[in-house]
């Protein structure tokens, strides 16, 4: 446990919604920690998450991912989505027309 993080705890009163920055991903999350705001740093920006009670013994690393999943694929991905997506709207459009045409 962080001295300084709970001393940073003390000096707010419950239900503060101040952020409180850290960079200690290791740290464990404590009870007296609950209903707190914290700013995990994740090597890039603070990622905020809110400490509930189903959080306590976690580490506030796992709240914070360090990596961006874009997606799979390449050229051949993008062209299947393409694809669907001009389904989609073709579909739409059906959808759109067929009711106007029935009333």
């Amino acid at each position: 446990m962080d001295e300084r993080l709970l001393k940073k705890i003390g000096n707010l009163k419950a239900g503060d919604r101040k952020v409180i920055n850290i960079w200690a991903r290791a740290s464990v999350i404590s009870p007296e920690m609950i209903g707190f705001t914290f700013g995990v740093h994740n090597g890039k920006i603070f990622i905020p998450v809110f400490v509930t009670e189903e959080m306590v013994g976690h580490r506030f690393g796992e709240f914070s991912a360090t990596r961006k999943f874009t997606r799979h694929g390449g050229k051949m991905q993008k062209e299947m989505e393409a694809s669907a997506k001009q389904k989609e709207a073709e579909a739409a459009k059906a959808a759109k027309a067929s009711p106007q045409k029935k009333k």
